[in-house]
């Protein structure tokens, strides 16, 4: 072999390389963050053959890119994740180039099959335990730089917003379980419809699930709280989900309180409902509660009363009540109402008309800081991945973005969005 032969050094460096993965195996993820060390969690389904970059590499590129603006489709995350430093990338673990001689980012055809082979459950529970690390203090709470200067306007609606309408005294906690179809995506088995319970304060998601449609959400009810700490919490619910079963579930099993709408797919508790609530103003001036809301070029008056009852009507059942909703314009003319009844098992003394009023004002709210950011300001429904289990992951990912936002306290997303000026920034929201 002539001594200029270029064989010689190839072959030190594939035998670094082999030594590098063994210890890769040995210790996958070498960077303490507790969102990359759950990634690291997630189960590799590829198969052996073919397999070149280690599984985390994908998941946690994707999630530290999905906070980014413009950000939201695997083209522009893979075009952000290609501009990822060397330091990060050895500390992922991404696969090293033995002729370059320096770690490679996985192409765009890798960060679109990785996805659709993901186990979307175990991810799920690595993004939402991500949360719940914060939540608990196990982590971090993600800080992310703030634009110089006075406060931005809906940071300063937030403010008053919460000032104007204080969390009554004694207040507990509430869970929102509320659904979204990803418009366009389907599957062998159905549409791609994820369930998920949702904090009503903070608006952090806690669990997803995902069912074939709408009338599928009730089924996966106990697979969704289940795994979650909610005892002595408030879980709200809509009138789908107003069933015996669930009401068991909530009280005995999770040991916490419900709080479900009645409709008419519960003719008779409606009824009883309705009769125990029947009555004068006066009658009722001890369990009402009255709240008014102006803004966004309308005002809104939520007029709630409670009664008492019994097991006989939903199993742990201890209040009725009933909403009524008048909406109008600035000038003072009253132009839609909408009445509503549900059934809680809060008892009296632990929740009060003015405590229901809140959850139930809470559990509406969801649709706006939830749905809303995802369709509007990440453009999930405009995403071009509509087959396979791809878009349940990045569905996931989306909502590990807007959780990232929402502990660091920002009101609003887009604006956070563009806070994100570098790829620094963006890694070191999660400990990278």
């Amino acid at each position: 072999m002539s001594v200029s032969s270029p064989i010689g050094p190839v072959l030190d460096q594939l035998a670094d390389l082999a030594l590098w993965e063994a210890e890769l195996q040995a210790d996958p993820i070498r960077v303490e963050s507790s969102l990359v060390s759950r990634l690291a969690r997630v189960p590799d389904r590829r198969r052996l053959r073919g397999r070149r970059h280690p599984l985390p590499v994908v998941p946690v590129l994707t999630a530290c890119a999905t906070p980014v603006v413009g950000n939201d489709s695997v083209a522009a995350i893979r075009q952000w994740a290609a501009r990822t430093s060397q330091e990060v990338l050895e500390s992922l673990g991404a696969r090293r180039d033995p002729l370059l001689g320096r770690s490679v980012v996985p192409g765009e055809r890798t960060f679109r099959r990785v996805p659709a082979d993901l186990d979307a459950d175990a991810l799920e529970v690595a993004t939402c335990g991500y949360a719940a690390d914060v939540v608990r203090g196990i982590a971090p709470v993600p800080v992310i730089a703030r634009t110089p200067g006075p406060a931005e306007c809906e940071e300063r609606r937030a403010v008053r917003d919460t000032a104007r309408n204080p969390a009554p005294a004694g207040l507990l906690p509430g869970v929102a379980v509320d659904g979204k179809a990803l418009r366009g995506a389907r599957t062998a088995d159905g549409r791609v419809f994820p369930v998920g319970a949702i904090a009503h304060r903070g608006g952090v998601v806690l669990g997803q699930r995902r069912v074939p449609d709408k009338r599928g959400e009730n089924t996966v009810v106990k697979e969704l709280l289940t795994p979650l700490d909610l005892a002595g919490m408030v879980v709200a619910l809509d009138a789908l989900h107003t069933t015996k079963k669930t009401a068991r579930l909530i009280t005995q099993t999770l040991h916490a309180h419900y709080l479900l709408i009645l409709k008419g797919n519960q003719p008779p508790a409606r009824q009883a409902a309705r009769l125990l609530l029947t009555g004068t103003d006066a009658e009722f001036v001890e369990a009402t509660d009255v709240d008014d809301d102006r803004g966004h070029g309308r005002v809104e008056r939520r007029t709630l009363r409670t009664a008492p009852a019994d097991a006989t009507l939903l199993p742990g059942a201890r209040q009725v009540f009933r909403l009524r909703r008048d909406s109008g314009d600035l000038d003072g003319v009253w132009t839609g109402k909408e009445i509503v009844f549900g059934v809680t098992s809060l008892p009296a003394d632990l929740a009060g008309p003015e405590h229901l009023n809140f959850h139930e004002r809470a559990h509406r709210c969801v649709e706006n800081r939830l749905h809303w950011v995802r369709d509007v300001t990440f453009h999930e429904d405009s995403s071009q991945l509509r087959t396979g289990t791809a878009p349940r992951p990045l569905a996931g990912f989306r909502n590990l973005a807007i959780n990232t936002f929402r502990l660091d306290g920002r009101a609003n997303i887009a604006h956070a969005r563009r806070d994100l000026l570098n790829h620094n920034d963006a890694f070191a929201v999660y400990g990278i």
